[in-house]
């Protein structure tokens, strides 16, 4: 993007909307997305951050009065500069406190957005962090009223688990004037911040009221990092910031810009979903169309149910790419059609591991294996009968084609006469066994080949027989011999037919069962995967509760220590709980698809013990029949 785009307005009602271009945008993104957002009271000077995060002077408007200038949410897309394959979107949101406004909820339903939305969160502010700019970020203290984690009708307080789910902070202090000292020593941005934040002791509702912001902010966010920048230029210049020339900008300045910048740069995580699921930017546009449709319905955002409907949209669109790689490669498989049982079989194979490998890497949540069933029982089988059916009436044309050719100079034969006459017999013989020798030389490795000839030898035998009739160089019993021996003749090729079936019949369940075992671990990787970013991400959220207990008990804060020991015994055991039921689930979609493909092969086998029952029966008839003639 050459430029920002508006990714949420106001409608004309007063509700959110999504913009359907910004969507658009994000939809082509297959990349995983850094979203770093920036939020703060109007007129700090937001948007002249964003830019410098895009590498530009300008793009996001900066305006130069008291009137809040972004409106919505902005967005910009542009590649990261440091992570390969990775797309940096940066959100510049409408400054929040704007008296125009005259909306609080609005204000909160932006930061709430942010929040949800970002992978780094940017608080931006002017002068100190006192008390009062603690007391402006009011909106962290209303997160728990305005998000939910688990979908639930019963009002409980999930917020313990927003540290799995909620960004990195920075708080962006602007025109800092102030030395960085605490109890009279030089103190780094890091500990201002923490010095600010600090909980004072008591339990007075104005220590409570002190204390409530911070708590909030230390509990959400615990990987959180300052920034102090200075004056970039004289006061009076402040206001045209986006037109004065970098050269014209402070030293410290543009050293603490340089430094913000590589942080966000080098420690801004991707975007991901619960149980680790990645953020590409079209999932990103999903969600953002989601939670703004759920604010604007007057519902509270839920996370839990978020993950649900992308996965519901992730997964359909998982089968339709998986299934789109299968039929590409068939179908250009299928333009060298007829070809040999195993080359077919064999691409098959290849093609649906690669489908099943492409469908895994989209797809999350499918934890009923609905979506990946529809990928492999319905669809695959389904496509590969119908290419096998393809293969096989291409394999018949070229087979009835090459008889044809084989066949002329009988054909012209008969419509001559030439086999009408004494020992007539015996050359037609001649001539429809050199017919089946190189018929049988051209069509080796041909599907069709033994089918095609045995209604090729039907058809002719009823030639056979009128030239037999005819022939006066036979006596009755050498004709009756003669007979018998071609009916003999017909029945060893319709044998053949059925054993080659039969071959084919085998080969095709040899080729299930290998694609089966392929698709099993391809399956097992997966869940692996899955199971250890629901264990890294249950990790981190304990080591945050941890060091967040830490600092309480170094402060003294020891009743309020204990109570978050009890909070992270319930902690612990939900993620035991949460990971013993996720390895349920995969243990039975395990099952499930084993016992699918049992199914599969269980139909394969009562066919081929049909085909052998019926092979054995026309064995049983060729040797009370004809063997002793042979």
């Amino acid at each position: 993007m050459d430029k920002p785009v508006c990714l949420i307005d106001t409608a004309s009602d007063g509700k959110l909307c999504v913009q359907g271009s910004a969507l658009q945008v994000l939809e082509q993104i297959q990349q995983p997305v850094v979203v770093v957002a920036v939020v703060g009271l109007y007129r700090t000077g937001k948007s002249y951050l964003m830019n410098r995060l895009a590498g530009k002077q300008t793009g996001f408007a900066l305006g130069s009065t008291i009137e809040s200038k972004t409106k919505g949410i902005w967005m910009w897309c542009v590649p990261h500069p440091t992570k390969a394959e990775t797309t940096l979107v940066l959100l510049d949101t409408e400054g929040l406190g704007d008296v125009d406004k005259g909306d609080s909820k609005h204000d909160t339903n932006i930061f709430c957005l942010a929040v949800l939305l970002s992978s780094t969160l940017v608080y931006n502010s002017r002068g100190t962090i006192d008390n009062r700019a603690v007391e402006e970020l009011q909106y962290v203290t209303e997160l728990t009223e305005c998000i939910k984690v688990k979908s639930s009708d019963e009002d409980v307080d999930d917020s313990n688990e927003f540290v799995k789910f909620f960004p990195s902070f920075i708080w962006a202090v602007r025109d800092f004037t102030l030395e960085r000292k605490i109890d009279g020593k030089d103190a780094t941005e890091n500990d201002y911040l923490e010095f600010a934040l600090k909980l004072k002791h008591g339990t007075s509702k104005k220590v409570m009221e002190y204390n409530l912001p911070r708590e909030c902010i230390q509990k959400f966010f615990p990987s959180r990092m300052c920034f102090t920048f200075p004056f970039p230029t004289a006061p009076e210049n402040v206001s045209r910031l986006e037109r004065l020339d970098p050269a014209d900008l402070s030293t410290e300045f543009l050293e603490v810009t340089g430094r913000f910048c590589k942080f966000v740069f080098d420690k801004s995580h991707v975007k991901k979903l619960k149980d680790g699921y990645t953020v590409t930017g079209r999932v990103l546009g999903h969600l953002a169309k989601t939670y703004v449709d759920t604010i604007s319905s007057g519902a509270v955002p839920c996370l839990e149910n978020a993950v649900i409907a992308m996965a519901m949209i992730e997964n359909q669109a998982a089968v339709k790419e998986g299934l789109e790689v299968y039929q590409s490669g068939m179908e250009k498989l299928k333009n060298s059609f007829p070809l040999e049982l195993k080359v077919v079989s064999s691409e098959h194979q290849r093609l649906s591991s690669m489908a099943t490998q492409t469908f895994m890497t989209r797809s999350f949540r499918d934890t009923d294996g609905k979506h990946l069933k529809s990928l492999e029982v319905k669809r695959f089988n389904e496509l590969f009968d119908g290419y096998l059916c393809q293969n096989e009436q291409a394999s018949k044309k070229r087979c009835e084609d090459l008889l044809s050719s084989l066949s002329a100079t009988m054909t012209e034969k008969l419509k001559q006469g030439i086999f009408a006459k004494s020992g007539g017999y015996d050359l037609f013989c001649k001539d429809l066994e050199d017919i089946v020798k190189k018929y049988n030389i051209q069509t080796n490795k041909e599907v069709k080949a033994e089918v095609v000839l045995e209604g090729f030898l039907k058809q002719k035998s009823v030639d056979s027989k009128a030239i037999l009739q005819a022939d006066k160089k036979l006596t009755e019993k050498e004709k009756k011999i003669k007979e018998e021996t071609e009916k003999a003749i017909l029945l060893e090729q319709e044998i053949k037919a059925k054993e080659e079936a039969q071959r084919q019949l085998l080969e095709k369940m040899e080729a299930e069962r290998q694609s089966n075992e392929e698709r099993m671990r391809q399956m097992k990787e997966k869940m692996d995967e899955e199971m250890r970013l629901q264990r890294e991400e249950a990790e981190r959220a304990m080591d945050s509760k941890l060091r967040e207990q830490a600092a309480l008990l170094e402060k003294g804060f020891q009743e309020k220590a204990d109570r978050m020991s009890q909070e992270m015994e319930v902690f612990k055991r939900q993620n035991t709980e949460a990971e013993s039921n996720r390895a349920r689930e995969f243990a039975e979609l395990l099952e499930n698809s084993n016992k699918r493909h049992e199914e599969s092969m269980a139909m394969m086998m009562q066919q081929h013990r049909e085909q052998m029952k019926a092979l054995q029966q026309q064995m049983s008839a060729r040797c009370s029949g004809g063997c002793c003639i042979l």
